[in-house]
């Protein structure tokens, strides 16, 4: 069962039925979609996904996904989960327009990296991200994601592997 997080602003909690729409309105902004698994999907697809994670997700425990909340809003999305494309586990994550610019996405990678460290036991976390999304490369860059490979996609451009390893100085930013 997906457990809630907190950081210092948000709150990293399960969905709830009535995120629905919330979630919808994050994944149909382009700004959003653009960098999230294929890109923008259709209204349809984006409710058939937030369906699944009631239906396949939290009802067979397949991996943590989050709905994020700033002071009671609906500001974001997050997960980590295992994928094949790096052997090992994935964070992803989403904010908002409106959460952009005062370091929300900082603080929401380091708590879902803290988890996948803390509570999963894991000694490294990826992440995956498209070389032109310049915003989370550099956000993980500054909280220790070093790059490692290239994948050339089928589309002609490229993903950035990142990984960061769990270091003696890890501290968890959750619960402060």
């Amino acid at each position: 069962m997906t457990p809630t997080l907190r950081t210092e602003r948000l709150l990293l909690e399960p969905y709830i039925p009535e995120d629905e729409e919330g979630f919808v309105a994050l994944f149909q902004d382009t700004r959003v979609s653009q960098w999230m698994g294929d890109g923008p999907a259709s209204e349809a697809s984006d409710r058939a996904l937030f369906g699944r994670i009631f239906t396949k997700v939290y009802a067979q425990n397949l991996f943590d996904v989050w709905a994020v909340r700033r002071d009671g809003l609906l500001v974001g999305h997050a997960e980590i989960k295992r994928t094949d494309v790096v052997g090992g586990h994935e964070i992803i994550y989403a904010l908002a327009p409106t959460a952009w610019g005062v370091g929300l996405g900082t603080e929401l990678a380091e708590a879902i990296v803290a988890y996948g460290f803390d509570a999963l036991g894991l000694t490294e976390v990826h992440a995956t991200v498209a070389a032109t999304n310049e915003a989370s490369l550099t956000l993980l860059d500054r909280i220790g994601f070093e790059h490692v490979q290239d994948i050339k996609e089928e589309d002609g451009s490229t993903t950035r592997v990142l990984t960061r390893r769990l270091a003696a100085t890890d501290k968890s930013p959750l619960a402060r």
